[in-house]
């Protein structure tokens, strides 16, 4: 069984093996999801801010740093055995993957191998990183119950309460609502009750080098590229890879951003010149919405369309990170928009690609279809499964009620 801290970081594994951490075609499974840990939850320095630097304004919301090169030197191997050689040195394994990070992140070889020393198998990460070899049924009532609920909610009407001030003005710099945004992080930590407390710089290394599944080399690799950002960042004096804690999966801070999407897309949100997703809420609020600003957000358009699917609903369902529709071929099929959004205000969504959601109870026989916008998918960018997304946006859509604001 898994303990509190580890079920609400288990989704997390969506998002890391999802969003973004990693481009894929598919979303993951729904049925393996719980809350999440990948913004995420990534990068390389170009772009970010420097010391006294914060991303503000409309050029520094579009400007993102560009993936960095991956790292193909180490491999993983699928057992325990010690990252290390008996007497403390890297293995060649790690010797080469270190010399590697040095050469393409032009980072002094020395402090990479010093990082990398330190980094020890964490035998609890490589254990709830084990696939069961279990398939669960999907089932969309049991994953929305799990995050449309009393405590989340209730300390969500706190945490937006108590930053409703800082919350306005980002709605206003990103183009993304507060009620997003504080949805997110309630479904990430419950605003920040369950950030983790697994030391990120162990977490990575186990799952880089020792994963547990030899069938996905893909997995260990992303791992892998995310040590380097981890290593990057404390060169760079970011962070303290030493003493920074986050889920087994290495997701940290309130919205569980993994490193390399600190490095690309989080945000200085209280201007002090370091981004702190741990202890400043204001870099986790601004962070979350430059993330999906940067992931496709476009302002002013709803989650989900206001429109009746065709009966053949099923059958229009990608399963992507992309919508891929157009509104004439939809209507073609057979949607139709609602009357409350047929104004031309309320309908500019049909300018934009749409894709049909699909949320299934297995166990009931029964799939209920929504059609999502390009904020929907921007929401799958940040974990790659249709629940998540869709239990944000009915999160987000309980909380704006609460709270007297409109919903987009």
């Amino acid at each position: 069984m898994f303990t509190p801290v580890q079920l609400v970081q288990v989704v997390f594994l969506s998002m890391l093996l999802g969003g973004c951490a990693a481009n894929q075609p598919k979303v993951a499974s729904d049925s393996q999801l719980a809350p999440a840990d990948e913004g995420k939850k990534n990068p390389d320095s170009v772009g970010r801010p420097g010391p006294g630097a914060s991303h503000s304004g409309p050029q520094a919301v579009l400007d993102a740093a560009p993936e960095p090169v991956s790292i193909a030197a180490g491999i993983s191997i699928a057992d325990a055995s010690p990252l290390h050689n008996p007497d403390g040195s890297l293995s060649a394994n790690l010797q080469a993957y270190a010399q590697e990070v040095s050469r393409v992140r032009n980072l002094p070889l020395s402090q990479v191998e010093t990082l990398l020393k330190e980094a020890q198998y964490n035998a609890t990460a490589a254990r709830l990183m084990k696939p069961t070899g279990k398939r669960i049924r999907r089932s969309w009532t049991t994953y929305k119950n799990r995050f449309i609920e009393p405590v989340r909610i209730k300390a969500g009407q706190t945490f937006w309460t108590e930053n409703q001030a800082f919350l306005d003005a980002t709605a206003k710099q990103y183009g993304v609502p507060a009620s997003i945004i504080v949805a997110i992080i309630g479904v990430e930590t419950i605003y920040g009750r369950f950030t983790g407390d697994f030391r990120v710089l162990d977490a990575l290394a186990t799952l880089g080098f020792r994963y547990p599944d030899s069938t996905r080399p893909e997995r260990s690799e992303l791992f892998r590229n995310q040590l380097a950002d981890l290593i990057q960042l404390d060169v760079e004096q970011q962070l303290d890879a030493r003493t920074v804690t986050g889920s087994f999966a290495g997701a940290m801070g309130l919205p569980q951003f993994m490193p390399g999407s600190l490095m690309r897309y989080a945000a200085d949100g209280d201007n002090n010149g370091h981004i702190d997703l741990l202890n400043s809420k204001k870099d986790a609020i601004a962070s979350v919405a430059r993330f999906l600003r940067l992931h496709g957000w476009q302002p002013g358009l709803p989650v989900f369309a206001p429109a009746t699917l065709p009966a053949n609903a099923g059958q229009l369902v990608t399963g992507g990170l992309r919508p891929t529709l157009t509104w004439e071929q939809l209507s073609q099929e057979g949607a139709r928009i609602l009357p409350a959004g047929a104004s031309d205000a309320q309908s500019s969504w049909t300018k934009h690609k749409l894709g049909v959601v699909d949320l299934a109870d297995e166990s009931q026989n029964r799939v209920q279809y929504r059609l999502g916008t390009p904020n929907f998918f921007a929401i799958t960018h940040y974990n790659r499964s249709y629940f998540y997304a869709t239990a944000v946006a009915d999160l987000a859509k309980t909380l704006a009620d609460r709270m007297g604001y409109g919903w987009p």
